[in-house]
């Protein structure tokens, strides 16, 4: 390189660069390599300061004016220009003294010397100065010096030539010599120099070249793979994205799922989970699963996420339960590791329940009830009748043969805080408790039977008056909870009880805020059962001496299930692997998960701590829980003052509903016997007509009071469902701001 490019591509000079990308930009000159013709360059872009080293080809290449300021500047700067082309004349002159004249210069009248010395004084001060560079670049390429003006001229390189310029092809020359010698015959450095000089790349070109074709490479296997994934995967699936990623997930798993050869493990607390297969509403919508049953106790949540660029991924939550069942799992292997365990505990005189728990169109009524084929079941294959066949075959046993047990069962349902026999033409009872504190359901008739075919008759009977509604999941959804118990007696005494419970469909705070008054009421109804369900079953793993029982109808009726040490209790949660249902999912796994966090073997004081600590929250805002188990804790906090009304205005609607009915109750009785007695009065022949006067006109004006009284408890009935619908409104205004 000529040392004096340095003087003006020196550190310091900004000049342009070309990046890898193609971008063109200002940096600052930072360092000059000679020796291997490079620059060391920085700048500064997003406040972060970058380099790189680059050739001074380049540099001049894309700053075309250092090619042209650079020879002039040069003389200007060295001598004067009258003395720089005097010195240029004299070493030509010298120059070719040394080389023999050619045969033209010999038969002329006038000298070589002369003659180049008259072209030299003609020529212009650019090409003076342009020789004088000629000359200094054959010096430093080994030309020789006696070679003709023309060869010399052929092969030095104008140091303002662009770098395209010296990739261009020249014409093949022959250098003949003083000797005769051609260019054959020449040294091989000295042929090598003539020819095209080979560029050197440096180190970080490589590199980035490198980094290029790794690109490249990666690109084409990405679009290879995009390939064959839209190949495997149906893209008309409006989640196809999601469904490729749990597929990609699930291949990375060793999946074990629970097996009927399984060993039975017995809790006091057995809380299990399992998932039931797509439906066909679901498969005509393309939806994709998100639930993953890798083990026998282990289930994977994937909840399709998106970040604030649009970029989709999996945030995917495990869950750990005693049990876990996948789509594959029939009623038979459910009821064998969950329910068949608890058939013993009631023949050793303790109580035994089973609870089926889910948001609507689960699978719960499938699971207890029977198999559904349209709207026919088939009740034999439920838990109810697997449950009584064991029944019987134990009783079949020489240890129990003997003992004189009978069979009883009952069949009712709780729709919206109210009791229904089932088995006696859905008859109203009443829940009451006697003089020891018994909680007695008054009127619910007991059916005994003999086998399990009775039993299965029993169900269909049931399951035929049970309460049905249509919500957002299910045109046919069970809105109350059906309760089948199977009693055991022995000559009329209680020897013990397996009570199996198909809870109603948990309903979130938001479905039930938008419906209309009564969907309201009974998902308020069923979620605060479910709470306080929930607390009894965590009062009973702890061994508590108190049971908060009394917060609803259900744990009120399953009151002696949650007392005595020879007590078991078993939980299935029912959840739905679409993924428009992941968050009902994960609100029913949360929910059996606190549970059965509590229960001994998982132990933990602070746990137990917390749940006293909701107890008394419970306590403080008077019992009304309905809804917390249904909301999140943003909604609840967003939500908060008119969920407040919402849950007073329930507790006042229950309250004064039972008030009104008992007082009218009251009046048909009284009325009924007092106008019997004065009537009856009036018919004999010689009554005392003052005093059927007198009693006549106190009947009447005690009925006035009751009157009133009942009127007071209707106004203040209208006055709660007003604060109950305007809540509602604000709730439902309040959310979709």
């Amino acid at each position: 390189m000529d040392p004096r490019v340095y003087r003006y591509v020196c550190p310091g000079r900004v000049v342009n660069i070309q990046r890898s990308n193609g971008l063109i930009h200002k940096a600052t000159v930072k360092e000059v390599n000679l020796q291997q013709s490079s620059v060391s360059v920085e700048w500064c872009e997003a406040g972060v300061v970058k380099g790189k080293e680059i050739e001074i080809d380049d540099v001049i290449t894309i700053n075309p004016e250092l090619a042209e300021e650079l020879p002039t500047a040069e003389v200007k700067e060295n001598f004067p220009l009258q003395e720089n082309v005097t010195t240029q004349i004299q070493k030509r002159r010298s120059t070719l003294s040394k080389i023999p004249a050619p045969r033209e210069a010999v038969t002329s009248n006038v000298s070589a010397p002369e003659q180049k010395i008259a072209a030299v004084r003609g020529r212009s001060r650019m090409s003076v100065i342009t020789e004088s560079q000629h000359n200094l670049q054959e010096n430093e390429m080994g030309v020789d010096p006696r070679a003709s003006t023309q060869i010399r001229n052929n092969l030095a390189v104008p140091a303002g030539r662009t770098r395209a310029s010296r990739l261009r092809c020249a014409p093949e020359i022959v250098l003949p010599n003083g000797n005769g010698i051609t260019e054959d015959n020449l040294p091989s450095a000295r042929i090598s120099s003539s020819q095209s000089p080979v560029r050197r790349k440096s180190n970080i070109v490589k590199e980035m070249e490198k980094m290029k074709n790794r690109r490249e490479e990666k690109r084409a296997q990405l679009s290879e793979i995009r390939t064959k994934r839209a190949q495997e995967i149906d893209s008309s699936c409006p989640n196809w994205e999601f469904a490729r990623m749990i597929r990609e997930f699930r291949a990375t798993l060793d999946c074990q799922p629970i097996s009927i050869s399984d060993p039975i493990e017995e809790h006091r607390i057995c809380v299990c989970v399992r998932k039931r297969p797509l439906n066909k509403q679901e498969i005509n919508k393309k939806e994709c699963d998100v639930i993953t049953v890798p083990s026998k106790c282990v289930l994977l949540v994937h909840e399709p996420k998106q970040k604030v660029d649009l970029t989709k991924y999996l945030e995917t939550q495990t869950f750990r339960f005693d049990f876990s069942f996948d789509e594959c799992a029939s009623n038979e292997m459910v009821y064998r590791f969950t329910a068949r365990p608890l058939v013993q505990t009631i023949f050793e005189g303790g109580k035994a329940t089973c609870f089926a728990y889910g948001q609507t169109g689960s699978g719960k009524t499938h699971t207890m009830g029977g198999d559904f084929s349209g709207r026919a079941q088939n009740a034999s294959k439920g838990i109810y009748a697997f449950a009584s066949q064991d029944v019987f075959f134990l009783l079949s046993q020489p240890r129990y043969r003997s003992q004189d047990l009978d069979v009883y069962v009952t069949f009712f349902e709780i729709y919206n805080g109210k009791v229904f026999d089932l088995l006696n033409k859905k008859a109203k009872l009443r829940v009451l408790e006697d003089g020891k504190q018994q909680v007695q359901v008054v009127g619910l008739q007991e059916k005994q039977v003999s086998c399990s075919e009775d039993v299965i008759r029993m169900i269909e009977m049931g399951s035929a008056c049970r309460t049905s509604g249509q919500t957002f999941a299910n045109a046919s959804s069970s809105r109350s909870h059906a309760c089948f118990q199977i009693i055991l007696r022995q000559r009329g005494k209680l020897v013990g009880k397996f009570s199996l419970v198909d809870l109603a469909g948990n309903e979130r705070g938001a479905d039930t805020s938008s419906a209309d008054r009564q969907t309201r009421m009974e998902g308020a109804e069923i979620n605060k059962s479910l709470l306080a369900l929930k607390e009894c079953i965590r009062a009973l793993g702890q061994n508590k001496s108190h049971t908060p029982f009394r917060e609803s109808k259900l744990t009120q009726v399953l009151r002696d299930s949650f007392i005595g040490t020879n007590s078991r209790t078993c939980m299935i949660a029912m959840i739905s692997p679409g993924m428009s249902s992941c968050e009902y999912t994960l609100n029913t796994l949360r929910y059996a998960d606190r549970v059965k966090e509590l229960s001994p073997h998982n132990g933990g004081g602070e746990t137990q701590n917390q749940m006293e600590i909701e107890n008394e929250e419970t306590e403080m805002s008077g019992g009304n829980v309905g809804l917390q188990c249904s909301l999140s804790k943003d909604e609840e906090e967003d939500l908060s003052p008119h969920l407040f009304s919402f849950r007073e205005a329930m507790i006042q609607i229950g309250e004064r509903e039972e008030k009104v009915v008992e007082q009218l109750r009251e009046l048909r009785q009284k009325m009924t016997t007092e106008l019997d007695y004065l009537l009856g009065i009036a018919e004999q022949p010689d009554y005392d007509l003052e005093m059927f006067v007198s009693r006549a006109k106190y009947f009447i004006e005690e009925s006035s009071r009751n009157f009133l009284s009942a009127r007071e408890t209707l106004d203040a009935l209208e006055a709660a469902m007003q604060l109950e619908e305007q809540a509602s409104k604000k709730i439902r205004k309040q959310r979709h701001q």
